[in-house]
């Protein structure tokens, strides 16, 4: 065989060979994409995102369009091809898979998670919305999950009320853990709690519950590596009654990130006139009860798919705007926003087209 054509073999076999081990060989990265961005006025599958009852609504005009990210499932390693490919697209970004799943989290973990964060972004919503109108919600302190095989189980319950910790009164989550981390490891812990169906029986008949019981738990040793501390094995979070009834629709997304323009969404349809001015804006941004807007994560790729639906203006956390004014997408304005309040300001500048006065995200923040 000449020696050229050996050659020639040989580099064709060993590129063979390389491209075969990138497609089999597995690298511990994920990878991120532009999802779905869905219009929080319009509707999704047929039926409308924001259905409210009980109350009167406005028409609305435009799109306040919340935005997604599409990852790898915490189960899936790509491979090198598959990563060198995502490091090369522009629309496309490789991370760490422990940046995603930390501590080896599985995807039914990770998806218990997302919904879970996903129902509180809507309440949250629902609160921030009407406060800005100044409606009146009632709030709680709840116990929202309860970890298999911690002392809790079996003895406290999501929806369970939580009134006290050792005599002391809970006015908000954190509450909680700083009223249990007082004890050492082993030690015991009183809940004052409504039991969650008694809650439930009193929101039904519109009226105030009043029976609680008191729950004595052994506390555990936190699991992390550093100074153990007691817990008991819950989270707790925010339940509310809310005076009329608030409906979102919008089912395989989860996460937080979706909170304000599911918020900006409500305060809409609940006033007259519409806050867009018929332009299309996009957002993201965590939202609490107060209406203080926090980061999120991937916000590269959501104003990637916000563009290319056709958004002119995405409204962005202040914390995320420096990564974002990174690289933004032609043709759409970056407005930087930190509670509810400046996002309505923006979208009256947005609707009146005064944009010169809109805060933007530079890369500086």
């Amino acid at each position: 065989m000449p020696r050229r054509t050996a050659t020639m073999l040989a580099s064709t076999l060993m590129l063979i060979a390389l491209l075969c081990a990138g497609v089999l060989i597995p690298v511990p990265y994920s990878e991120m994409s532009p999802g779905p961005t869905v219009n929080t006025l319009g509707q999704h599958d047929g039926e409308p995102v924001l259905q409210i009852s009980g109350h009167r609504t406005y028409p609305t005009d435009g799109h306040l369009n919340m935005t997604t990210v599409r990852v790898t499932s915490a189960d899936y390693r790509i491979n090198l091809v598959e990563a060198v490919y995502g490091w090369l697209a522009h629309d496309s970004k490789i991370v760490p898979h422990d940046t995603l799943y930390p501590d080896g989290k599985t995807e039914e973990q990770s998806t218990q998670e997302n919904a879970e964060e996903f129902s509180q972004s809507q309440e949250s919503a629902k609160v921030a919305a009407l406060k800005e109108l100044g409606v009146p919600v009632k709030s709680w302190v709840i116990v929202s999950t309860v970890v298999k095989g911690s002392p809790a189980e079996g003895r406290l319950h999501a929806g369970d009320v939580i009134k006290a910790v050792d005599g002391a009164a809970v006015k908000q989550p954190a509450d909680v853990a700083k009223l249990v981390t007082k004890h050492e490891p082993g030690q015991k812990t009183v809940f004052t709690v409504v039991p969650a169906k008694e809650q439930e029986a009193a929101e039904k008949a519109h009226r105030t519950a009043t029976r609680t019981q008191k729950v004595t738990i052994t506390t555990a040793a936190s699991d992390n590596s550093g100074a153990k501390r007691a817990i008991v094995g819950i989270s707790a979070g925010t339940d509310h009654t809310f005076p009329f009834t608030i409906d979102i629709k919008l089912a395989d997304v989860g996460g937080p990130s979706a909170g304000l323009m599911f918020a900006l969404g409500i305060y809409d349809k609940l006033t007259p006139g519409n806050l867009t001015g018929g332009r299309f804006v996009a957002g993201t941004g965590t939202i609490d009860d107060n209406g203080k807007v926090g980061p999120i994560g991937g916000v590269e790729m959501k104003t990637v798919g916000a563009r290319n639906k056709g958004a002119q203006y995405f409204l962005t956390p202040a914390d995320n705007c420096a990564a974002a004014a990174k690289d933004t997408p032609g043709g759409l304005t970056l407005v930087k926003v930190k509670t509810i309040g400046d996002a309505l300001d923006a979208l009256k500048d947005i609707s009146s087209g005064n944009t010169a006065a809109l805060p933007k995200c530079t890369a500086k923040g």
